[in-house]
């Protein structure tokens, strides 16, 4: 039953609700590899079509980002007017095509338009899970939900980064694209015919409403919704911040080949087993913190990613700039004394996912929670996925004649400057989101500023 007006429902939950979360995190995690898988085949790609830092930044981000964009508007809206679950399992099965067609591309040229196969297969994926989590579980325990959700992503990039690692260098690049799709259709197939669809808004603190919202058009949707001061600032805030977090996750494997000196084999697993497990640790731990206290007060929904932000930036600083001494090694596999501050970074730069997207759940109303999340996805994809790499190999390549092989490094530290404009827009939002109790209030047509 839908939460009546400031009273929640007893937050009594089975282990359906906790199967189809496994789910969701599963299909996510399956999407995150095959970004991040890109990252162990830079050298590859490079040698195999001829191309520069900046192209393989174009493949990497630019020609799936702008895809997104344009796709991801229309899929949050799908979001709310069609089955949530429906919806996911045709996207797996896009998917898992468009992903398959990235192995089978004969030129540089065919690997771009696959990729952008793979972005509108992918566009509904985000906010249509972050919807469903909404309604498998109440606010005082959706950031630990979440945290999960976004956990595993971090996690399989232990699987994107070493053992793929292992299999480009082994079979090629080519044969990574191949076994990331037959997941992808095993989802689907669940999704399809064992799966129902949740009730909306079933944690909401709302007063029962017998009217459904208002058909807009999908700009004035988008509008209305950038109205409202503290989801702006918040979905700003994420999208600078995946801009420099997706810059590092793209060439870290990179940087420590160039820098370091270490194999693509021996990088690989390092920036897969070291940073995957600290973030991923890190993404479940502020989640627990966040539920843990919002109970008392609602602002660490955004003093902890604010905190997060600040000693990620300054353990980051430190990793770029170290020198390529080693600390240990294991087996044949040598860890730079660097790799330390890599972990630490790790851990607190996924501070803010999760009380995030619990925030965004709470700021928007349910009628309009898939569009408010495929916006912030879009934005976050324009800044990360298609900026980041992007500028980062733009800067690489002018960094070049002067710092010559060691030009990825002072370029990596450039592009995580936005990380102290992501801290200052959370401090606005905070601002504005205590005004409104860190819930949805409705305004007043004009009023908002």
């Amino acid at each position: 039953m839908t939460a009546r007006a400031g009273v929640l429902p007893p937050a009594t939950l089975g282990w359906g609700s906790h199967g189809l979360l496994m789910l969701l995190a599963l299909v996510f995690a399956d999407n995150f590899v095959g970004r991040q898988i890109l990252a162990v085949m830079v050298e590859p790609i490079k040698a195999e079509f001829g191309v520069s830092d900046t192209a393989i930044g174009v493949i990497s981000g630019l020609a799936f980002a702008g895809v997104y964009a344009l796709t991801g508007l229309p899929a949050g809206r799908l979001v709310d007017r069609m089955p949530r679950v429906r919806l996911l399992a045709m996207s797996c099965l896009l998917w898992a095509l468009a992903t398959m067609a990235c192995g089978l591309a004969g030129s540089f040229l065919a690997l771009a338009v696959a990729r952008m196969l793979v972005a509108v297969s992918e566009s509904p994926t985000t906010s249509a899970s972050l919807s469903l989590i909404a309604d498998l579980y109440p606010p005082q325990r959706r950031s630990f939900a979440i945290s999960c959700f976004t956990a595993a992503p971090t996690f399989s990039s232990i699987i994107g980064l070493s053992i793929g690692a292992w299999v480009v260098e082994v079979y090629g690049w080519r044969s990574g694209f191949i076994a990331l799709g037959i997941p992808a259709l095993v989802f689907c197939a669940i999704l399809a015919f064992f799966v129902h669809e949740p009730q909306r808004g079933r944690w909401d603190v709302v007063a029962p409403s017998h009217t459904a919202p208002a058909l807009l058009g999908m700009g004035a949707e988008a509008r209305k919704l950038w109205a409202i001061p503290a989801y702006r600032c918040l979905v700003l805030a994420g999208g600078l911040t995946t801009l420099s977090s997706y810059a590092i996750g793209m060439w870290n494997t990179s940087f420590l080949v160039r820098s370091h000196g270490l194999s693509l084999q021996h990088a690989g697993l390092l920036a897969g087993v070291i940073c995957g497990s600290s973030a991923g640790f890190g993404g479940l731990f502020s989640g627990w913190l966040s539920d843990r206290l919002c109970r008392r007060q609602a602002h660490w929904q955004l003093t902890i990613p604010i905190l997060g932000h600040l000693i990620a930036l300054c353990a980051l600083i430190p990793y770029l700039l170290w020198s390529d001494s080693l600390l240990v090694q294991v087996g044949t596999v040598p860890i730079p004394t660097a790799m330390l501050w890599c972990a630490l970074y790790s851990f607190f730069a996924v501070w803010w996912v999760a009380p995030s997207y619990n925030l965004v759940t709470q700021l928007v109303p349910t009628g309009r929670r898939g569009t408010a999340m495929a916006l912030q996805t879009i934005i976050s994809t324009l800044f990360g996925v298609g900026i980041g790499p992007l500028i980062t190999g733009l800067f690489s390549d002018l960094l070049h004649p002067v710092f010559g092989y060691e030009s990825l490094r002072y370029a990596l530290l450039l592009v995580n400057l936005p990380v102290i404009w992501a801290v200052l827009l959370l401090m606005r939002a905070m601002r504005h989101a205590s005004r409104t109790g860190y819930r949805y209030v409705e305004t007043p047509l004009g009023a908002e500023r």
